[in-house]
């Protein structure tokens, strides 16, 4: 703790990382005014009360940042880049020269792969924009509006949606921390309080037989965060050891390091890679199920609706399948083992025991497999497990059945902060 405290006195104490932490604070504050801001037209009662009496639209609420509770100008958060930046990683999985931009350019490749994402992200916050509208106005949210007005609404929403993305940039940039991931841990920590009175004022009605349930659910969300904080920080050190070299008349190398591989190299990405395309067919079936014109389709619809949307068990199998899936895959985007033998072998450096070249690439690729399917497990297990306590609860709350993303997103997002503030704090005091 002491060693924490002295770290931040060095942070607040140099000018450069005294600027980008306020830049970081100012950015969020600014995203959380716009949340403020609503479009025009819309009918607080009629949403406050499918707010609460839709858990779709309750969790849409959270992963939007809180921007939906008064259907503001970024109600679409950041989902529409996060979705361009997953189509963009499948891409970079099909098409070799893509892939050699990330692996072989470094950070240029990651800059133009970057950029391709954002150009693909506004004609996706078009499209979400008016699917969300359609939506908003079938429940009588929204009333029907002109063509023109409804035009504005989609570029006032989309453009919202940029913005926010643009100063999700800025904070990767200028501030401190993944500035998507910020943005969202911002939305979900503002939710906090509101969430805690909810549950206060549950368990107050509720007497003291809910007492024991809620006692429950504290040291379950206790023993999450620190195994949320065990497995992200957990990782296999493979030994490597560096060649002797003879060089005129000094020997340099036969040095033995360990070569790090997380058990979770992927972080938090998975999890939102998944709410995002699971929010997807979520959204189309709701606004299908209110086709009247086609009864058939709005039966069936409605049917495939309630199955995709927590708590049930369809959605939570999918989650749990998708967050796995989305682990493997961000792993083998992000992580070589070919590349890294590559590097090892031009290095001078082998795994004991293992032949260079192909046999050591096999045998990182074996060893990433291995602990990637404990992490993803680990992942997955953390993301359904509030929707097993929903479940089981008195009155079955949403607060809950959001609560255990939320905590993962919280907990990886605040581990990843302290990280670069700490490498911050490493490089000035070098």
């Amino acid at each position: 703790m002491q060693n924490f405290l002295e770290k931040m006195r060095i942070a607040f104490k140099d000018p450069i990382l005294r600027k980008r932490i306020g830049f970081t604070i100012i950015a969020l504050v600014l995203f959380r005014a716009m949340a403020t801001i609503p479009i025009p037209g819309v009918d607080p009662g009629n949403l406050a009360k499918l707010l609460s009496s839709s858990q779709l639209f309750g969790f849409l609420n959270i992963v939007s940042g809180s921007g939906l509770s008064n259907l503001s100008i970024v109600m679409l958060g950041v989902g529409p880049f996060i979705t361009a930046s997953i189509i963009v990683q499948l891409l970079t999985m099909m098409f070799p020269s893509w892939k050699a931009l990330m692996h072989e350019e470094g950070e240029a490749g990651r800059m133009k792969l970057s950029q391709y994402s954002r150009l693909l992200g506004a004609p996706l916050a078009v499209v979400q924009a008016i699917g969300f509208l359609i939506l908003l106005q079938s429940q009588n949210i929204l009333p029907h509006i002109t063509t023109f007005s409804f035009a504005v609404n989609v570029i006032v929403v989309s453009a919202g949606s940029m913005l926010l993305m643009w100063i999700g940039e800025l904070i990767s940039e200028f501030g401190i921390g993944n500035g998507v991931s910020l943005i969202i841990f911002a939305g979900i920590v503002s939710r906090l309080p509101t969430d805690i009175a909810q549950n206060y004022a549950k368990l107050t009605a509720g007497g003291s037989s809910d007492l024991p349930f809620y006692i429950g659910v504290v040291v379950v969300a206790i023993l999450s965060v620190a195994a949320v904080v065990y497995v992200t920080e957990a990782e296999r050190s493979v030994p490597v050891t560096y060649a002797k070299q003879v060089r005129g008349n000094k020997v340099y190398g036969g040095a033995s390091t360990y070569l790090p591989l997380r058990l979770n190299q992927s972080g938090v990405i998975p999890i939102i890679f998944a709410l995002s395309i699971l929010l997807f067919p979520q959204l189309i079936f709701h606004a299908l199920a209110k086709w009247a014109a086609y009864p058939l389709i709005a039966s069936w619809s409605s049917t495939l609706a309630v199955l995709l949307t927590p708590p049930s068990w369809t959605y939570g199998a999918l989650y749990f399948i998708m967050v796995v899936l989305f682990t493997y895959f961000y792993t083998a985007v992000t992580f070589d083992p070919k590349m890294i033998s590559e590097n090892l072998q031009r290095s001078g450096a082998f795994i004991p025991g293992v032949r260079p070249g192909e046999h050591t690439q096999n045998h990182l690729a074996t060893i990433v497999t291995r602990i990637t399917l404990v992490g993803a497990v680990f992942l997955g297990l953390i993301a359904i497990l509030p929707l097993i306590i929903q479940g089981i609860s008195p009155d079955q709350t949403q607060s809950f059945a959001v609560g255990g993303t939320a905590l993962l997103i919280v907990v990886s997002v605040v581990l990843d902060l302290l990280k670069k503030v700490d490498a911050q704090v490493a490089m000035r005091e070098y």
